[in-house]
């Protein structure tokens, strides 16, 4: 590889919430810059960013939420439960503009450019993009996501995906509560006996105003995943049932990515951040929350080794693997990995029953476990509290061990 054309203290790679979220948090800590971007990382994002209002309120981003409900609930066994917690929606355009208006702010030097190999010495990488141009770095963090550029990780023979197939648009007949936005609805009287025998899907959905619906037929997790075809038609058929149909139909929205990849290897030059570094919550599918609470502290970690010149790259790479993911962090990412491995095996009947007994429990440890923020003894308390009040058919899936379960168990609760 050539010598370099470009020189920074961290080059990012990667477009899209991860990337814009690391690069400026960097640059709020004079790091220099360089996000590599084989795509405008300007243009409008596809997918819609839904959080827990309070994380967005922590965060101090409240003001970048396009829409907010008080009325969020859930259905389960026929069953509504209110949740007792707002829920908010990003503006995208907003979202995107304030990360912007940070990198600029920052000094972040934007290349559109497709990062096509990488080479490491001792105190530098250099990353060479398809136009020839070499950029130079003390160290690289791929935000590219769930197929990242250069993190590794090992292989997984059973990738479990979260599906979801939406449409935003106008409605007959309301197909939720106005005013209101449903999480989870699990009820399926709509579908056949047959069909009920199929790997379970819900409902997610929210009024977006002045008629307008958002709603989104989602399966948790499942190998193979649930293809688009199978949950536009559930869609249809559940919205067919409420007397509900697509009236006017704005846009379509396709989801598909992972929820149960391994870890990455801590001990690589490459740090990965976003869908790259696997920070997407296995037991619920988000991502932006922890995006928001870690970007911060990992930027910290490495404008502190980066500074001190006499850092080596493996040395600056392993400061910020560790505090990305610290050994709390991994422990907690196999008990989730855990629990997801149990929900994908159980019948619909017994999930609808342990989803309910989940939002039983109170507020702060159903919240804490979705937003990964409980320690891991508090973690643990509440899986035992939670196997202590489900029913016997919920406890016997939970305690029957099977395949690799008992090793994500052991990941969980003994570092490996």
């Amino acid at each position: 590889m050539s010598g370099p054309d470009t020189d920074s203290d961290v080059v990012v790679v990667g477009a899209g919430p991860a990337a814009l979220c690391i690069a400026a948090a960097l640059s709020e800590q004079q790091v220099r810059v360089v996000l590599l971007s084989a795509n405008n990382p300007w243009q409008r994002w596809q997918n819609t960013y839904g959080i827990w209002a309070h994380e967005a309120d922590e965060a101090g981003l409240s003001s970048l939420l396009s829409h907010r409900w008080q009325r969020c609930s859930s259905f389960f066994c026929d069953t509504e439960i209110e949740h007792g917690l707002d829920y908010g929606l990003f503006d995208q355009q907003r979202l995107q503009q304030h990360w912007r208006q940070q990198c600029e702010q920052g000094g972040v030097q934007v290349r559109q450019d497709t990062a096509v190999d990488l080479y490491h010495d001792t105190h530098h990488s250099l990353v060479k993009g398809a136009s020839g141009t070499v950029y130079r770095c003390r160290l690289v963090v791929d935000a590219s996501g769930h197929q990242p550029v250069f993190v590794q990780r090992p292989p997984c023979n059973a990738v479990a995906g979260q599906a979801a197939y939406g449409v935003v648009g106008r409605f007959r007949e309301p197909p939720i509560p106005p005013g209101s936005f449903v999480l989870m609805d699990y009820r399926n009287n709509h579908l056949s006996a047959e069909e009920r025998k199929e790997p379970p899907s819900f409902l997610y959905a929210m009024d977006l105003g002045e008629g307008t619906y958002f709603v989104e037929e989602t399966s948790l997790a499942a190998h193979p995943p649930l293809p688009f075809n199978l949950l536009k038609r559930r869609l249809e058929q559940r919205l067919a049932a409420r007397h509900a149909p697509v009236e006017h139909e704005e846009e379509v929205e396709r989801c598909l990515f992972p929820m149960n990849l391994p870890l990455p290897d801590r001990r690589q030059r490459v740090v990965g951040f976003g869908g790259a570094a696997t920070m997407v919550h296995p037991a619920s599918g988000y991502m932006v929350g922890a995006l928001l609470r870690r970007g911060p502290g990992l930027a910290a970690a490495v404008a502190r080794v980066v500074g001190d010149g006499a850092n080596d790259g493996a040395t600056i790479s392993r400061a910020a693997w560790q505090n990305l993911w610290s050994d709390e962090l991994v422990r907690r990412h196999g008990l989730y990995r855990f629990g997801l491995e149990k929900l994908m095996r159980f019948p619909e009947a017994d999930l609808q029953a342990f989803f309910r007994t989940f939002f039983e429990l109170p507020q702060d440890q159903w919240s804490g476990f979705l937003t990964n923020t409980m320690p891991l003894s508090e973690l643990v308390g509440a899986m035992v509290r939670l196997f202590a009040n489900a029913s016997p058919g919920v406890r016997w899936g939970l305690a029957k061990p099977e395949r690799r379960e008992p090793g994500l168990l052991l990941q969980g609760l003994l570092l490996r």
